[in-house]
């Protein structure tokens, strides 16, 4: 049984409570003082309800006792039980020695790397268990600071963080009691140093969305993220469409699980089914081989540019999300995974679905949830921030200062068009940055070419006369309309001139049949 008691700060008033505990034989297990907040606990073993009757209104006789109740644990047993329960939760071993480095304390994960039980562990010397380190030195030493040292346990190497533990004595002079010793494996430090960089890398903290287009997508896809249905995303070329796709996986329950890319348009049709569904290999002596499907089972598989997918590889991935079974290429047999479907396209595919190009069906199953990237010249907010980090990012990455950028190039980046979008923007200013001697970045590094929505790109410098120049601008215009109108009357229609002008530009400009392939 514990008792609680709120009382004034009064010399003696702690012996008044134990000779009332003492007055009626109450064998006293523990007695804690919170002078800070004016309580006092004292703990026993449990008494007959009418000894409990008597015992507490004499305790509230006392003078300067304000309350007296009962409570399930003295403060010392909550941080005690506090501390086991957080050393037992830590995956990284946790070691508490005395000041003459003996074990005190040895929590799971140090046992398991020391490769000991906690028995075995504790009253066992320091320097006997972590080698590398003279302990005994470093607590008799005039000054015992914090140290950060290799050391060795069973042969492998590990990383101690070692922190002295101090008890204030007054006058400002502290008691050395010990230390806490915190160790880590390589393969540890290695799996935490994986899961920083993966989230500085594939986060949603590292998406610029300062637009309104870019953190409404955002937005959405954090809540998409938690969901399990399949997400299409759509975009130009560049505009990080993997990316949020990653970003997606790792906010998801899945993101212990793996994460794995295909690109439907950068493979042949066997090779895709290949690579996606596996290969029985029971022809020819071929090895079997795990698709991307059964390698990513609980996790996410992204399909990069899905509208470039063959009606074969439709069908097949079409039964895959109707019941989440495949079959390998040459095998009867069916793989059951448990897998999450991201595609990406920069196709219209509601256009492809009417031109009969991509199967309506398959549509419908991958476009449940929809993200949709906007170009980056609509996003004219996202274009500094983002400069601004590449700049960055190159400079420290060739261990150069960071140069800065001038608000004029700040406002020609903000009025380029960006035909390749984040990705263009991205190798811009890796060039940029990496041939630059100055300390300012100005728009004559970035030599970016001139380019319009309508023509496409231009040349921003030419030789000869304005005459020559249109000349050329001409000829190109006509050799690219030739196939679609592949007669001076269909082309000079189209063009609103004569019949004769027409034919006679072709001829000029040596445009036909025979050199234009229609």
């Amino acid at each position: 049984m514990r008792l609680e008691i709120y009382c004034q700060d009064r010399i003696g008033i702690a012996q008044e409570v134990l000779n009332i505990l003492v007055n009626y034989q109450v064998d006293l297990k523990g007695i804690e003082v919170d002078a800070k907040n004016c309580r006092m606990y004292v703990s026993f073993p449990p008494i007959e309800f009418e000894q409990f009757q008597k015992i507490m209104p004499s305790i509230r006789l006392i003078d300067g006792v304000e309350d007296v109740r009962t409570t399930a644990f003295l403060p010392s047993e909550r941080e005690h039980n506090e501390l086991n329960t957080l050393l037992s939760a830590l995956p990284d071993g946790v070691i508490s020695i005395d000041n003459k480095g003996w074990v005190r304390l040895c929590n799971a994960a140090a046992c398991r790397d020391l490769q000991m039980t906690e028995q075995e562990a504790v009253g066992a010397n320091i320097n006997n268990l972590l080698k590398g380190f003279n302990f005994t030195r470093w607590l008799e030493g005039k000054e015992v600071l914090g140290q950060t040292t290799r050391v060795e346990v069973g042969g492998e190497d590990f990383i101690a963080d070692i922190l002295p533990i101090s008890v204030p004595q007054g006058d400002d002079q502290d008691a050395l009691a010990g230390a806490v010793i915190n160790i880590k494996s390589q393969s540890r430090l290695g799996q935490q140093v994986s899961a920083f960089r993966r989230y500085g890398q594939e986060s949603f903290a590292t998406i610029h969305n300062y637009s309104t287009a870019m953190r409404r997508t955002v937005r959405e896809a954090r809540k998409m993220a938690q969901l399990e249905a399949p997400i299409l995303i759509t975009g130009e070329t560049g505009t990080g469409k993997e990316l949020l796709a990653r970003a997606c996986h790792y906010a998801s329950n899945r993101s212990i699980k793996p994460f794995i890319a295909l690109s439907c348009a950068s493979l042949p049709d066997d090779v895709a089914e290949s690579e996606l569904f596996g290969y029985a290999g029971y022809e020819d002596n071929a090895a079997p081989k795990r698709g991307v499907l059964e390698q990513a089972d609980g996790g996410t598989v992204f399909l990069d540019e899905v509208g470039e997918m063959s009606s074969q590889l439709q069908t097949k991935l079409l039964r895959f999300l109707q019941d989440g079974t495949f079959r390998k290429v040459g095998d009867e047999n069916e793989v059951k995974v448990n897998v999450r479907i991201i595609a990406a396209t920069q196709k219209d595919l509601p256009a492809m679905v009417q031109e009969g190009t991509f199967r309506e069906d398959l549509y419908y199953r991958i476009n449940v949830l929809t993200l949709e990237i906007a170009p980056l010249r609509d996003r004219k907010a996202d274009i500094g921030p983002l400069a601004e980090h590449f700049v960055q990012k190159y400079a420290q990455q060739n261990g150069a200062p960071v140069p800065t950028l001038s608000e004029e190039t700040i406002e020609y980046l903000q009025q380029y068009p960006w035909p390749g979008n984040v990705r263009q923007l991205e190798n811009a200013i890796y060039r940029a940055v990496s041939l630059l001697d100055d300390s300012e970045l100005t728009v004559e590094h970035l030599q970016l070419p001139t380019f319009t929505n309508d023509l496409g790109y231009l040349e921003s410098d030419f030789e000869g006369s304005l005459d020559q120049a249109v000349k050329r601008f001409e000829a190109t215009l006509l050799r690219k309309l030739y196939p679609a109108y592949p007669s001076s009357r269909q082309l000079a229609k189209r063009l609103g001139l004569s019949h004769t002008a027409v034919a006679n530009k072709l001829r000029e400009y040596g445009i036909n049949r025979k050199t234009v392939k229609v």
